[in-house]
């Protein structure tokens, strides 16, 4: 049951995300109007708006027009359902599923949007930091480093949630700043822009609901993606070395990886890498 329960929510929760990637990147409401069709721009009732289930019984068109339905809506609706289990298997149900359930479907959102329009929407990624930050107080995460890190500078911290406060803004300082550093740098040495400014608030975010160590876990990862399969694709299509390559988009894909299974990776890295050089 609980498993259901986290796969029909997830999936719930991801016919609203087709709402943001729509109308967030045009600066609209995402409450008013109601969910419509954007061709007819008829009012979608209730029994053709349920995930995934409306778009197989529509034949994948608009019950008043017959124009076709993309088959984004219910892929995006199923890998949000998928991610909801992914989580609940990692987690169980509890507040850890519900934050990181958002976390992750903000993710989606800015992974969709920026494939798109190759931007990454404020209203998602600042108010991601602050939210995150909240998160992670209510959480209290083991952070070990934390008070090694304060005692060697002369203080003694304990209250696990003053500890899961400092980790969340050093991760925004990390994640953030070291995106911001590399943005700049490359700016510097080359005259161009090499990354939008929308990525470094986006890992601020990362940053502030994971941590340090998971944050920097995301911007290896989605820079190896982003490596790998971005020069597929340039050199598949044959785009030009100056092509746009949405970056955002492979970072969100390695930010729900760390949420999942980043503690394991690091842990992993440590036995395999460090302990043998030690």
């Amino acid at each position: 049951m609980e498993i259901a329960f986290a796969f029909v929510f997830a999936l719930v929760v991801g016919s609203f995300l087709n709402v943001c990637i729509i109308r967030l990147p045009q600066n609209l409401s995402i409450s008013v109007p109601r969910s419509h069709c954007p061709k007819c721009k008829k009012l979608i009732p209730w029994y053709d708006n349920i995930p995934i289930l409306s778009y197989v019984a529509l034949g994948a068109r608009c019950r008043h027009c017959k124009k076709k339905i993309a088959l984004r809506y219910p892929l995006i609706e199923a890998l949000n359902g998928f991610v909801g289990i992914l989580l609940y298997l990692q987690f169980g149900i509890g507040i850890e599923w519900f934050i990181f359930l958002g976390f992750c479907s903000a993710m989606v959102v800015l992974a969709t949007i920026d494939i798109d329009h190759r931007i990454l929407p404020d209203p998602i990624t600042l108010n991601g930091i602050w939210i995150g930050v909240l998160a992670s107080i209510v959480l209290a995460p083991s952070h070990p480093l934390i008070p090694r890190a304060m005692r060697w500078i002369g203080m003694e911290v304990t209250n696990p949630r003053l500890i899961a406060f400092i980790a969340s803004i050093l991760g925004i300082v990390v994640g953030g700043g070291l995106l911001w550093f590399v943005a700049e740098a490359y700016l510097r040495l080359r005259g161009i822009e090499g990354m939008g400014f929308g990525d470094v608030k986006m890992m601020a975010m990362v940053g502030a609901f994971l941590g340090a160590p998971l944050a920097l876990l995301t911007i290896m990862l989605g820079s190896l993606f982003g490596s790998v399969i971005g020069l597929a694709f340039i050199q598949f299509n044959r785009k030009s070395r100056n092509y746009e390559l949405p970056f955002g988009t492979f970072l969100a894909a390695a930010a729900i990886i760390a949420v999942l299974y980043g503690e394991q990776l690091i842990q992993l890295y440590i036995d395999r890498m460090i302990r043998p050089a030690l």
